[in-house]
């Protein structure tokens, strides 16, 4: 009898799978709608939070990640600080490496790509909403507090990451850059 149960909790297991993964791969090649959903949770979020007037410990947390999660989504896959310090050392040794006035093309590929992103984030988004509904986690702190110290840690972060944009020469964006194809 325990087996028969077993067996039927597999293909419940399996068919629930294939059913998220139906709706993802329906979802994925719409961006625009994605990322619109997103700011319609977040916004939810937000409205939540401001009317509570509570779980800032929530909301700080949450923002600690998803500027974790930007970050990812701005640095590229391939770290080229640490390629640069790997052509220095084989330069050392003797070996013929690359120069810098080598302009070879590299596509810039993400560290956390789009629709990762975009997952990962609606996913917190859902488990931070959810988490305004617990009592427990409503903290009593001082909101101020946390504001100024998230505004210091996202400037000083996002320096840092466009100074390394700018001295590795990348764009993580497609603004300005040149489009080739059929017309």
């Amino acid at each position: 009898m325990s087996e028969s149960l077993q067996d039927k909790l597999d293909v419940y297991v399996s068919r629930l799978r294939v059913t998220y993964r139906r709706y993802l791969d329906l979802v994925t090649p719409h961006t625009l709608y994605r990322w619109v959903a997103f700011y319609v949770l977040i916004t939810l979020f937000m409205l939540r939070i401001i009317y509570a007037e509570g779980w800032y410990i929530v909301c700080y947390t949450y923002a600690i990640y998803l500027l974790n999660m930007f970050l990812q989504f701005l640095t590229p896959k391939f770290d080229p600080s640490l390629e640069q310090e790997m052509r220095d050392e084989s330069t050392e040794e003797g070996m013929s490496g690359m120069t810098e006035n080598d302009e070879e093309f590299r596509p810039f590929i993400r560290r956390l790509p789009e629709f990762k992103f975009w997952f990962k984030a609606t996913a917190s988004t859902s488990i931070a909403l959810v988490s305004s509904f617990i009592p427990l986690l409503d903290i009593p702190v001082f909101w101020p507090i946390l504001l100024m110290y998230f505004i210091v840690l996202f400037s000083l972060t996002m320096r840092r990451q466009i100074q390394h944009m700018l001295k590795y020469r990348y764009l993580p964006f497609d603004i300005g850059k040149a489009k080739y194809g059929s017309k």
